[in-house]
């Protein structure tokens, strides 16, 4: 059974002005803390004005299932900021076997759609970062060289905050690249979007509207758009 929501208990939503732990979102003059009861905030006031907005849109109960900039911003305070070699090296793994490098060999169409949206990112990795990338077909396993990872390891963000933006698009989309370009503004958030679902796509293009699936796709694109709004330059 669902937790029942949290009434709403406050009537201003506000941005503080910047301390330590950046521009604290305050509801009616009271900062918010997150689970680990850290100042819940953000290191630019467009990120905290955006948290703002989402605590104020809340009306007659709090629903955190309808508020991801708060969800990824709380992730980010409370496991990012000390753990970010070990962030870090999650976005690693995915360069090792990236959803990009692994291509259909037919039907034409799909083959397609995959050049499209894919070998640009790929371009860019090689062109920007050095990554030279190794590519295969189907989904049979293909070591990585080293120094392609080495390469885009480098473009992984330092920033606490863009280091938690990248780490979750990178899960959402299964793809550290696409993370990585987007973070780099090689892509906007459609974009990047569009490409993560470019085999899903293809296969509702033949067999039709999976509404469960895209009603779970709907979730994530809420996700996505709260960590391209940090990544956002």
């Amino acid at each position: 059974m669902r937790t029942p929501l949290r009434k709403r208990f406050y009537e201003a939503v506000s941005v503080g002005e910047i301390s330590e732990g950046g521009f604290p979102v305050l509801l009616d003059g009271r900062s918010v803390r997150t689970p680990a009861k850290r100042l819940l905030g953000a290191p630019d006031r467009r990120i905290a004005e955006a948290l703002v907005a989402e605590w104020d849109a809340q009306k007659d109960e709090i629903d955190p299932a309808k508020m991801p900039l708060t969800r990824l911003a709380n992730s980010i305070i409370d496991g990012v900021a000390d753990n970010r070699a070990e962030v870090a090296a999650e976005i690693e793994k995915y360069l090792g076997t990236d959803m990009l490098f692994y291509r259909a060999p037919e039907p034409e169409g799909l083959v397609a759609m995959q050049t499209e949206h894919w070998d640009p990112l790929l371009n860019w990795a090689r062109d920007d970062l050095g990554a030279r990338f190794v590519l295969a077909e189907g989904v049979m396993h293909v070591e990585q060289p080293a120094h392609a990872i080495e390469a885009a390891r480098k473009a992984i963000p330092g920033d606490t905050w863009r280091l938690g933006a990248a780490n979750a698009i990178t899960t959402l989309t299964g793809s550290a690249l696409i993370a990585l370009a987007l973070n780099a503004g090689r892509l906007d958030a459609e974009q990047a979007w569009a490409a993560a679902h470019v085999d899903e796509d293809w296969n509702m293009s033949l067999w039709g509207r999976d509404e469960m699936a895209l009603k779970r796709r709907a979730f994530r694109w809420d996700e996505m758009k709260a960590a391209s709004l940090v990544l956002a330059r």
